[in-house]
């Protein structure tokens, strides 16, 4: 379904007028533009509306020239406020028809969390996602290959900010893990300390409102129990993508997944890791559109895209990979193509999912 047909279904079961979006991946997923000036703040500088015939942007009269002529679709009609006078907000709630919902506070609008919007995933969505993920992943492998063992944390992670941002990408998360830190914290945010014999370079970034995550692993002299526990985390992630696959052909949830996730920990002799880091889940218009829990009755949409990261102390398996009825897609590809199974040498499906035995 294309986004206005979605649109369309959601004023009409709402009973709402217009509906408006100002959160960054919220607004690129509707326009294809970026709103961002202050990266800091979470709502950018413009509110992008669907009032069910018109596709309207709402912003300051500073901002309003520029989005028009490089950010926004020929059709998107701009009306500009001035700066001094008033603010997004308050300037939206005088403008827009009403009833109405945004994703931020606006006076007397209701509350919309768009990620049942933005799934799954459309043709053109898949697209942009397969340029991000080939750029993200070319850059962290660009880096992996470059760092040595008296790398810092902080200097790999540097390299990894500007190699991202030479391919027009903006990382929300950029994690450098070396030999002494990685096998202790799950989330090793860089700290001014030699990679030494191994290390795990973790990013989460964006372009287009999309977002791709991948892990990847520089080894000098390795811990003698690096191989096992990563090709436990690499079975482990194969048994989610076959598991995804499975549950989304059936319109299952999230839950269902987390089920076989758990039995492949502990078939794999780490039962209880699990509890020790999230395990990840579906991805597009934000790093993660919901992370998969023992509860979790997210639905699991295909086409869609799926980032997850299971760890086994010390190692960690991460691609953004595109789940569909027919198979699986790795969108994190560098200069190798990348099958489900093929490090790990086990079929993809869940009656021979690569965390048993056959």
């Amino acid at each position: 379904m294309r986004r206005r047909e979605r649109l369309d279904t959601f004023l009409d079961r709402t009973g709402l007028d217009a509906v408006w979006f100002a959160r960054p991946n919220n607004f690129a997923w509707l326009t294809g533009g970026n709103n961002v000036v202050d990266e800091a703040g979470s709502v950018g500088v413009a509110a992008a509306g669907y009032t069910g015939d018109e596709l309207r942007v709402i912003t300051n009269d500073i901002e309003a020239e520029r989005l028009a002529t490089e950010e926004l679709p020929d059709e998107a009609v701009v009306d500009s406020y001035p700066w001094h006078e008033t603010d997004l907000p308050d300037a939206l709630a005088e403008r827009s028809p009403a009833p109405a919902a945004a994703d931020f506070d606006v006076p007397g609008f209701q509350h919309v969390d768009a990620s049942s919007l933005r799934q799954p995933l459309t043709e053109a969505d898949v697209t942009r996602y397969r340029e991000l993920g080939r750029d993200t992943a070319t850059a962290v492998e660009t880096v992996c290959r470059d760092v040595e063992p008296d790398t810092t944390e902080r200097e790999a992670a540097a390299a990894l900010r500007t190699e991202l941002a030479a391919r027009d990408v903006r990382p929300s998360v950029v994690l450098v893990g070396s030999e002494t830190r990685a096998p202790k914290y799950r989330h090793y945010t860089p700290k001014s300390v030699d990679i030494g014999g191994y290390a795990l370079l973790s990013v989460t970034a964006t372009r287009d409102g999309l977002s791709a995550s991948l892990t990847r692993a520089v080894r000098f002299d390795a811990p003698a129990w690096y191989e096992e526990r990563q090709t436990a985390a690499a079975r482990i992630a194969t048994t989610a993508l076959a598991a995804t696959r499975c549950v989304g052909s059936s319109d299952g949830s999230a839950n269902q997944v987390f089920e076989h996730v758990q039995d492949a920990y502990a078939r794999t002799g780490y039962a209880e890791e699990w509890r020790n880091h999230h395990q990840g889940g579906a991805a597009g218009f934000a790093g993660r559109e919901w992370i998969a829990t023992p509860n979790s009755e997210a639905r699991v949409h295909l086409p869609m895209g799926y980032a997850w990261n299971p760890t086994v102390r010390g190692t960690k398996v991460e691609d953004t990979w595109l789940v569909t009825e027919e198979g699986f897609e790795c969108l994190t590809t560098g200069d190798v193509e990348r099958e489900p199974a093929d490090a790990v040498g086990f079929d993809v499906s869940l009656e021979h999912a690569v965390a048993y035995d056959g």
